[in-house]
């Protein structure tokens, strides 16, 4: 198993230096962000929370890093179009000599589409525009020149040089109800979702059946999840964490939260991304970060 951080981009950009920087330095294996451009009032924080854009951040990342891996967690389809994206990737893969994970999505929250006067779809038509959408990518990344004539997109002997320096350079979906985890089967190389074991569990059984009905192997979709993780002794303040948090979240000593990784071990976890936004600020953050490297990788890395 992999262990990566994904440092909150609601935060000034010298702390997100400090967190990468200290994750490379310490053994973790890769730096994930999100793409949002503010937050929902929601799991992300009050609307006009400054919030750095991503392809920017991943950019100057992959030049501030040299060992890690660097991914987006995940890019909006609705508002990054597949032509543009598919060149940005391939820049930034050769930024970082080859360190990218191309995370996308099909899109969600309501109020970026609302501001900015970019429409958002019916989910029905979201996840459909979706499929095409990673059919452009895959074959702008991949292949030597791309024609389409789509319900959504159309491209003409369209061109995305040079190539990423993988190949190919890995295209992770985030997503979780049936029709999302059929394209993930289709054009994924890695899938990710929140979750907490059990639901991991039931939705990899889905992703595998997905798998088996176009008769790809499973095993080579590499799956990550993350939760919202509270570095604990206190019993009542962990359990406290944990019924507050609107999303998964685990809490407690890291020996507490290693019989959750286990479980998520057990239901073919890859790789588990731990946000930093409640593990503190400064020193504190740091401490819990090496915390957790220290007692997590020992046990689970491969």
């Amino acid at each position: 198993m992999e262990f990566s951080v994904w440092p909150n981009l609601a935060q000034p950009w010298s702390d997100v230096v400090e967190v990468a920087r200290h994750v490379e330095a310490t053994g973790w294996d890769g730096v994930w962000v999100a793409d949002h451009f503010m937050g929902d009032a929601g799991g992300f924080g009050p609307v006009e929370t400054p919030t750095l854009e991503a392809t920017a951040a991943l950019a100057a990342l992959a030049s501030l890093t040299a060992r890690v891996r660097l991914g987006s967690l995940v890019f909006g389809a609705t508002y990054r179009h597949p032509a543009v994206l598919a060149n940005w990737a391939a820049a930034v893969d050769h930024i970082s000599n080859g360190r990218l994970v191309l995370g996308v999505g099909a899109g969600w929250q309501e109020n970026e589409h609302a501001q900015y006067g970019i429409d958002l779809p019916a989910v029905g038509a979201r996840v459909s525009r979706f499929a095409e959408y990673c059919e452009v990518l895959t074959r702008l990344l991949r292949e030597p020149t791309t024609t389409i004539d789509g319900t959504w997109f159309s491209l003409h002997d369209a061109v995305c040089a040079p190539k990423p320096v993988q190949d190919p350079l890995p295209l992770l979906i985030g997503g979780k109800g049936d029709r999302m985890l059929a394209i993930t089967a289709r054009y994924g190389d890695g899938w990710n979702m929140w979750s907490l074991p059990d639901v991991f569990a039931e939705r990899g059984a889905a992703l595998d059946r997905a798998c088996a009905a176009i008769d790809r192997d499973p095993t080579t979709i590499r799956r990550s999840t993350q939760a919202l993780v509270a570095v604990t002794s206190d019993e009542a303040a962990a359990r406290r964490f944990v019924e507050a948090v609107p999303r998964a979240a685990v809490a407690g000593t890291v020996s507490q939260i290693a019989e959750t990784v286990a479980e998520w071990r057990d239901a073919g976890l890859d790789e588990l991304i731990v946000p930093d936004f409640t593990l503190g600020t400064g020193t504190a953050r740091l401490d819990a970060l090496d915390q957790l490297i220290e007692g997590l990788a020992p046990i689970f890395r491969d």
